[in-house]
């Protein structure tokens, strides 16, 4: 992994300099810039080596130096493109650069060429006789890019404290995109928590025109849920064993590797899965895994990890730690995230690839599991959900949340009754609302109050509503999926993911969202995924021969942290900031409802704490240099 950056128009290679060194982390291993004064081009890089050590270093140039590219990522079917391109009349000079692949790639197939790819980045290529800058974004966005564009300026990078470490960019805080963060507990692409900057999509690729100062951006590729037509009658023994082959091939292509590899191990079925590949192809005992374990007994996975690791036989290490040294770290992470995010589950996340990082410099994790095979709660709600809302007038279902709202408050993971309030929360609203506003910190009648204006609910949940209705199937299920695959999982996990493990010059791999596999699985019809009460039926069937039966049958737990008993408690405060126009009765009001125990507000809190912690971040760094 590594961190890229550029810019064209105003600034000098003192700008450069500032924007890879405040994304450093994402690369300690090397750091390049290059300039071009004449044009106005400056680009630059700092490096995680993992690929061809020796010979990867950037920005890279073909050997006429028409054409250098800045490149995060690994393609993992870079050795068949570059023996393709060597017949097409290539000459390559590293011996196994992914990144030289590309740029050969970029020159013979144009820029068609990403369709090509499977792997995760974001790269941007400068093509000198063209006079264009063209850069792209890998199919889930797993990989970061964010850009400004104005007259006069055209900027890139992978994290936005990158892009605001250039002297001329000082932007505002977007009061859409906060909307839309306390809406989602993410801000959904192409949005960006700074005003002028955004994120270009997963899929998506751009261009800027330096003659002309034009920018356009373009889909080339999206993911669609599109279910095979006839199901032949042995589907599920058929199409079982084409997962465990596409899965077996995935996790080869990521075991790929010139530093020291290894897995994350949670005990739930996508990681165990991964990990028990893994394990059968390297052989027993060249396996590491890692995981992380707490002392408080509904949050603690460990017992879990530990049989899968013994059962396949990996060399298993867990690190134990105490709540309180878990919320020691708060400021540690919140401090240099470059967004805020209103997912808490950051914290183990950071913890778990620090602990990796002592021995390993590439993992592998299960991310995308759940998002292909309709793995969360929320899927087990919706047929229940379908029925409700055609069965209770609004009236009596008022009633009904008056009520549930008055059940004990508990802390515990995923418990009772903070899944039965979520529930009912989302059902007072059309279905295509209910995946956002089940899982955010507060529905529309809480963002009015809190920012003291009318809420257009058909703007805050504009991406949600998208992808809803832009699904070819009119299943409940279907539809779903693709909110989580398409915004949940680019804007939540994979952010989440990302900026834990490069904080710690980590790189993280998913199998689950290889190209080949994401491209059978879209077209396995719901049925065979969520089977009554039972998520992801269809890979815990082609699981069996490889994992434990209590393994692959036991309750989704989550990763998280009990930051709801934390702010309870007054062992973790929201920090008092400024610069945002909020109600503050509002949140003091929510605060002392939930030290009380009257109401849940750990999300709600949670975020305001990530971002107070953005906004002083954003503060200090806008001081003069």
């Amino acid at each position: 992994m590594c961190g890229i950056a550029g810019f064209v128009g105003e600034g000098s290679r003192d700008d450069i300099v500032r924007m890879n060194l405040a994304q450093a982390w994402r690369g300690p291993d090397g750091s390049g810039v290059w300039e071009d004064p004449s044009a106005a081009v400056y680009l630059g890089h700092c490096r995680l080596a993992i690929i061809d050590i020796a010979g990867g270093a950037q920005p890279m140039w073909t050997d006429d130096g028409d054409i250098g590219i800045v490149f995060n990522g690994e393609i993992y079917n870079h050795s068949e493109l570059r023996d393709e391109l060597k017949r097409c009349g290539a000459r390559f000079v590293t011996d196994h650069s992914d990144t030289e692949v590309l740029l050969h790639a970029y020159r013979h197939w144009g820029d068609g060429f990403v369709r090509r790819l499977n792997g995760m980045w974001s790269f941007a290529i400068y093509d000198r006789p063209r006079r264009r800058l063209f850069g792209s974004r890998d199919r889930f966005g797993k990989k970061p890019f964010y850009y400004l564009h104005r007259p006069g300026l055209f900027a890139f990078a992978s994290e936005l404290g990158a892009l605001r470490a250039h002297g001329a960019i000082d932007c505002p805080i977007s009061e859409s995109a906060l909307k839309k963060f306390f809406a989602y507990g993410y801000i959904p692409a192409p949005n960006s928590i700074l005003e002028g900057i955004g994120k270009l999509p997963g899929g998506y690729c751009l261009e800027f025109d330096l003659s002309s100062q034009r920018l356009r951006s373009w889909k080339y590729w999206e993911f669609e849920i599109e279910p095979f037509e006839e199901i032949p009658a042995d589907a599920e023994s058929r199409w079982c064993e084409e997962l465990r082959s596409l899965l077996d091939r995935a996790v080869k292509r990521r075991l790929m590797s010139d530093v020291p590899i290894g897995a994350f191990l949670s005990g739930g079925i996508d990681s165990s899965a991964i990990s028990a590949i893994a394990m059968k192809q390297l052989g027993k005992g060249r396996l590491r895994t890692y995981s992380i374990g707490f002392e408080e007994p509904t949050f603690d996975e460990s017992a879990y990890a530990q049989r899968v690791a013994a059962f396949i036989g990996s060399d298993h290490a867990c690190r134990t730690l105490s709540i309180d040294a878990a919320r020691r770290i708060v400021p540690e992470v919140l401090g240099r995230l470059d967004e805020p995010m209103g997912d808490s589950s950051i914290l183990p996340t950071y913890l778990l690839c620090g602990f990796a990082r002592e021995g390993l410099t590439v993992a592998l994790g299960g991310d995308g599991g759940d998002e292909l095979f309709a793995g969360y709660d929320p899927f087990r709600a919706l047929r229940w959900a379908q029925i409700y809302r055609s069965l209770v007038p609004r009236p009596v279902h008022d009633a009904i949340s008056l009520v549930v709202s008055r059940l004990p408050v508990s802390h515990r993971n995923m418990s009772f009754d903070f899944k039965v309030k979520r529930t009912l929360r989302g059902l007072a609203y059309p279905p295509s609302h209910w995946c956002p506003v089940w899982m955010a910190s507060l529905d529309a009648r809480g963002l009015a109050d809190l920012f003291r204006q009318p809420v257009d609910l058909e703007d805050v949940y504009s991406e949600a509503i998208e992808q809803w209705e832009s699904c070819r199937s009119p299943a409940l299920v279907d539809r779903t999926m693709q909110f989580y695959a398409k915004l949940y999982l680019q804007d939540d996990i994979l952010t989440k993911v990302d900026r834990a493990s490069m904080l710690h010059s980590l790189e993280v791999r998913a199998p689950f969202l290889d190209c080949d596999l994401v491209e059978f699985v879209r077209r396995i019809p719901w049925q065979f995924k969520i089977r009554g009460a039972q998520t992801k039926y269809l890979l815990k069937k082609a699981l069996e021969p490889l994992l434990p039966k209590d393994i692959l049958h036991r309750p989704k737990k989550g990763f998280g942290v009990p930051v709801g008993a934390w702010f309870q408690s007054g062992r973790l405060a929201v920090p008092e900031f400024s610069g945002i126009a909020c109600d503050a009765d509002y949140v003091a009001q929510r605060l002392a409802a939930h030290r009380a125990g009257r109401s849940d507000e750990r999300a709600f809190l949670w975020n305001l704490t990530t971002l107070a912690h953005f906004v002083d971040r954003a503060r200090a760094s806008s001081t003069p240099r």
